[in-house]
């Protein structure tokens, strides 16, 4: 293994000979200088890992030195060594993008974390999360083959992301493999579990978890009986570990009061989940108070344009008299102004803003090839959601929101995931085309791959006839026709789809957001 390369610049370096003596004797290779024109010229004839960097020399001063050395090579970290403690000189240097500032005398081991914190800062995050995750490991797998609840799933879920999200940071491959195993693991039996419960949810008196026609009267409207201005920003498809990712973004504005899951209805789509949040009822209940606003699965166009309405009826059932400012994104044009409604959002006590940005990526990354290669796994395409995310108008919203106190709530419909296991289905014309879901009349299929619903009235969904049913897939498979069966299986696998069982697309977030 290749030493670590440290430069010393500093014109008393014989003074130091005890401490370079000490990072020696710990490994580390360590060239000196005593000048600020030297330093450079070896800069320039080799790289090093780090720079000490004496900041009071004759000659060129620490900083103008730096400034070269930047110029020479801008990713190396430096660190500036003082006797001043004047706040200038620190400007100076941090504003030089400095990697740490000591004041003279350091001690050996002021030096020797320094190097730790910057150069071996990876390797010892990766062995420390390694470490912590093996020991986690076994904990998880014991609780996989306990009889979870809905409550305890949320939990085993929160702690897979939380892994994942810390395994991404390191540089550990092979735990990387174990973790996907182990959600493997988590999502085959987090299917049998929505098997042989799901349908408990709906019979009198059962005891079940927040579903997504529960979501305004559980987490909005008890905010707006306290009399608060509230805007409920409704991200289409966003799971929970994208949330994570976004949420050390927002945590520079907003305080998180509230950080809860909640489950998404089956299926798992736009039409099914976000028209039963808005109505606050189940979809065959909207098909049936509400024919006008229910689309058949199969019917081309928008299946939801009657947010709004469906909204406002929920409201009106429920004697609410707020008034209700509510938008849609669906383009780069539509956003900008949904950015600039702020003022709207100021004269109404609730505000509903819908975002369609991350439904459209996941659409994009399966028809075009580019995003493929952007979003190519999990850590892509949450990076890929996150720089959409800085660069947005909704964190521009966001931005202005904190400034006029509002009370902010943040979450979606439904999640996604990644599907790379082809399941054969044979379906006549009249079945939908969704990849994670087929309703139908003439299905066939092997029971054992699938969670068959023959009678859809017991989730509370519309079907087309009597003899019709859903049949949903688990964990990353997907539907394919026997019909051109390996083009199909090709083109679809490792993209990601919803519609489906999975922890990614049935837990997702609702978060409650406080101006700082």
């Amino acid at each position: 293994m290749k030493k670590i390369s440290i430069l010393w610049t500093d014109d008393e370096i014989d003074i130091l000979r005890p401490h370079i003596i000490f990072l020696e004797q710990k490994g580390y290779d360590v060239v000196t200088a005593t000048n600020g024109t030297d330093a450079i010229d070896l800069v320039q004839e080799h790289h090093f890992d780090m720079i000490f960097l004496d900041e009071n020399m004759p000659g060129l001063t620490g900083i103008q030195t730096l400034g070269a050395i930047k110029s020479i090579d801008p990713n190396v970290p430096v660190v500036i060594i003082t006797k001043s403690e004047e706040e200038d000189i620190m400007d100076q240097a941090i504003g030089s993008k400095i990697a740490d500032y000591l004041i003279k005398p350091v001690n050996p081991n002021q030096i020797l974390l320094s190097v730790k914190k910057n150069v071996d800062q990876m390797e010892l995050v990766t062995r420390k999360t390694t470490s912590d995750y093996q020991e986690e490991f076994s904990k998880i797998g014991m609780r996989l083959n306990e009889r979870l609840n809905f409550e305890e799933w949320k939990e085993i879920y929160r702690k897979l992301i939380f892994w994942e999200l810390e395994l991404s940071e390191s540089q550990d491959p092979a735990m990387d493999e174990v973790l996907k195993m182990q959600k493997e693991e988590a999502n085959n039996n987090f299917g049998r579990y929505i098997r042989n419960n799901y349908l408990d949810w709906f019979r009198k008196c059962a005891n079940r978890p927040i579903l997504s026609p529960d979501l305004f009267r559980h987490k909005v409207f008890p905010l707006l009986d306290k009399e608060q201005k509230i805007v409920v920003l409704l991200i289409d498809n966003l799971r929970y570990d994208q949330f994570r990712v976004l949420s050390k973004v927002i945590s520079q504005y907003f305080l998180i009061e509230d950080e809860d899951l909640y489950y998404s209805i089956l299926p798992t789509a736009t039409m099914y989940a976000r028209n039963a949040i808005f109505a606050g009822l189940m979809p065959s209940e909207i098909a049936r108070i509400y024919p006008h606003m229910w689309e058949e699965d199969d019917n081309t166009g928008q299946k939801n344009i009657h947010e709004k309405d469906l909204l406002q009826a929920q409201m009106k059932r429920l004697g609410r008299k707020e008034k209700l400012y509510y938008a849609k994104t669906t383009n780069s044009r539509t956003e900008k102004k949904l950015a600039q409604s702020l003022e709207s959002i100021q004269q109404h006590e609730l505000s509903v803003l819908v975002f369609n940005f991350v439904d459209m990526m996941s659409h994009a990354r399966t028809e075009m090839e580019m995003i493929r290669e952007l979003a190519g796994d999990e850590k892509a395409y949450r990076s890929l959601t996150l720089s959409w995310f800085n660069h947005s108008l909704l964190l521009e919203l966001l931005k202005n929101l904190a400034e006029t106190r509002v009370k902010v709530i943040l979450t979606t419909d439904h999640g996604t995931i990644r599907v790379n296991n082809p399941v054969k289905v044979i379906g006549d014309r009249e079945t939908n085309t969704n990849l994670r879901y087929k309703l139908g009349r003439n299905l066939n299929y092997n029971s054992r791959q699938v969670f068959e619903m023959s009678q859809p009235e017991d989730a509370c969904l519309p079907g087309r006839n009597v003899s019709s049913k859903f049949i949903f897939s688990l964990n990353n498979d997907f539907f394919v026709y026997p019909n051109n069966y390996n083009y199909y299986a090709q083109y679809y696998r490792d993209t990601f789809q919803h519609g489906g069982i999975s922890l990614e697309e049935m837990i997702v977030p609702v978060i409650t957001l406080t101006p700082k």
